[in-house]
């Protein structure tokens, strides 16, 4: 017997259909002795609605009562899968976030958790209960529902997964697992078996969409074996429950420690994202101080900076200053800079939203060179041109014009032998 952790994504409980199919699902998990755990997030569509209707009521709105707004979408859901549950002959029982209780930050919108308290759930597994809890949400200051920001179901279903020591976390989700690249964009993307904690954050990090950051990097802090899989297998298709404790192949893609995985591959993944834009800075003076002017208001603007390149003129006086933000925030950031051009003292700005970020991704690199230097051949050999190049221990990203996204995916794939057969 394994305790489990399900949760489903919002296509996976789209319609009353689709909420029966999740149904089958657990009651396959509990029919093999398991005890379950479900997290579900709000129908397809329905955060969106209830954010909407917030921002039409008062654009500028009590974040409290935001919350309270919105996280009614998985009060619906829960409530309905439990109700399908028990029509199966399934014992269930819904619980909201508070009511577990799920203590969290009192940070409206964007909350954290502190804490949760597993008792009521213990003792619903005590009594052959399958616990069906709404994600996304907790108990803030005052007693007030407090939600965790967009995606947040997975960082829910993950924290629970940790609290309750469970054998595993099963996210749900429209694909049938992880692959070596979006499979759309190249049909020889692979999908893998397992995939380290570290991997796994990178490639979210950098644009894949399976997971959610946040979830990932709980999950590694934690030692949460996350498996990613589709809701939309048939359910009645046998699980390998003993996979369970590592003892057979599972389906979907296992997210685990890298003990786990007996010999890495020199890159596991090509990631990509489109949601970047590029600001340079030309002739700023080079002193100390002036990195500061730049970046201190952006920060305070809440403006992330990802990619920084810095190039200083022969006589050593002046630098030319790159660094990228989301595609979103560029025009903010544009005025932000524009703003505090008295301290930096800039000569002119040059902005570019028309650009793509693609990172090379493996834990293998730790332990082989070249890496980079295969990445900037097989880009060199279709005249691709860099603007940005920054690095980590697992991890080499490149900024391009974004005109060339499909092709240097499709070139890196290759280039690193992670072809496999066409979908």
């Amino acid at each position: 017997m394994a305790r489990l952790v399900l949760k489903f994504g919002g296509t996976s409980v789209a319609d009353l259909e689709r909420i029966q199919v999740v149904a089958a699902h657990v009651k396959r998990e509990v029919e093999a002795g398991n005890e379950v755990a479900v997290v579900v997030s709000a129908m397809a569509g329905t955060t969106n609605q209830l954010v909407d209707w917030c921002k039409d009521a008062a654009p500028l709105h009590d974040a409290r009562e935001y919350d309270a707004v919105v996280s009614a979408g998985e009060q619906i859901t829960s409530g309905l899968l439990a109700i399908t549950l028990s029509d199966m002959g399934v014992p269930a029982r819904s619980w909201l976030g508070w009511q577990i209780p799920i203590r969290t930050s009192g940070v409206h919108g964007a909350a954290r958790i502190d804490s949760i308290e597993t008792e009521a759930l213990e003792e619903a597994f005590g009594e052959g209960r399958v616990a069906v809890v709404a994600g996304f949400q907790g108990l803030g200051d005052n007693n007030r529902i407090a939600t965790l920001g967009r995606g947040g179901s997975d960082t829910s279903a993950v924290a629970l997964a940790a609290a309750l020591n469970a054998d595993r976390c099963d996210i749900y989700t429209d694909v049938d697992g992880v692959y070596t690249t979006d499979p759309r964009m190249t049909p020889r993307a692979r999908k893998l078996s397992k995939i380290t904690y570290e991997e796994m954050l990178e490639m979210a990090s950098q644009g894949a969409k399976v997971l959610q950051t946040r979830s990932v990097g709980m999950a590694m802090t934690h030692q949460v074996r996350v498996l990613v899989r589709s809701s939309f297998d048939e359910p009645g298709a046998p699980d390998l429950v003993a996979a369970a404790n590592g003892n057979s192949e599972l389906p979907g893609t296992l997210v685990c420690d890298e003990e786990e995985i007996m010999e890495q591959e020199l890159v596991t993944g090509i990631a990509y994202s489109r949601d970047e834009a590029k600001i340079t800075l030309v002739k700023v003076a080079d002193k100390p101080g002036v990195s500061a002017a730049i970046f201190g208001p952006l920060a305070d603007a809440g403006i992330n900076v990802d990619m920084i390149v810095q190039n200083v003129s022969e006589d050593g006086s002046m630098t030319d200053l790159t660094f990228t933000v989301s595609h979103a925030e560029l025009e903010k950031a544009r005025a932000v800079i524009e703003g505090a051009n008295d301290e930096i003292g800039y000569q002119y700005l040059v902005a570019d939203g028309d650009v793509s970020k693609i990172s090379v991704i493996g834990v293998g690199m730790r332990s082989h060179t070249g890496v980079a230097q295969k990445m900037f051949k097989a880009l060199a050999d279709r005249n691709i041109n860099i603007h940005v190049i920054s690095t980590s221990e697992i991890k080499v990203s490149v900024l391009i014009d974004a005109e060339y996204t499909e092709l240097a995916v499709r070139a890196l794939h290759t280039a690193y032998g992670l072809d496999g057969e066409a979908a």
